[in-house]
C-alpha cells in the first residue's frame, strides 16, 4: 500500500476547524460561555488546592467537579430559556401585528 504519510487535508468544500468552531458559536452562543464558564471554575479551583485547609483532596475535587457542571448546566438552561422566549413569547407578540395588516 502506498499512503501518504503528510497531514491529513480536508477537502476543499470542508471548512477548517476555525470556521466550523465561528459557525456553531453563532448558530448557539451559549455553547462557548458554558464550556468557558466550567473551565474557569475548574482552574480556579486547582489552583486554590493549596489553600484547602483540612479538606481531604477528594472532597475538594467532587467540589471542583460539581461547581464546574452547575455553570454547564446553568449555561444550557439559559439557552433553553432563550430559545422557549424566541419561539413562543416574540413569536406570538409578533403574529397579531401580521395578521392586522
Amino acid at each position: 500500500m502506498s499512503a501518504n504519510k503528510g497531514w491529513w487535508v480536508p477537502p476543499e468544500g470542508e471548512d477548517n476547524l476555525t470556521e466550523k468552531f465561528l459557525r456553531k458559536t453563532r448558530e448557539s452562543p451559549l455553547v462557548p460561555i458554558g464550556v468557558g464558564g466550567c473551565l474557569v471554575v475548574a482552574a480556579y479551583r486547582i489552583y486554590r488546592l493549596k489553600a484547602r485547609g483540612s479538606t481531604k483532596l477528594s472532597i475538594h475535587l467532587i467540589h471542583t467537579r460539581v461547581a464546574a457542571q452547575a455553570c454547564a448546566v446553568g449555561a444550557i438552561m439559559l439557552g433553553a430559556m432563550y430559545t422557549m422566549y424566541r419561539d413562543y413569547i416574540k413569536r406570538a407578540s409578533e403574529d397579531p401585528e401580521k395578521s392586522d395588516s
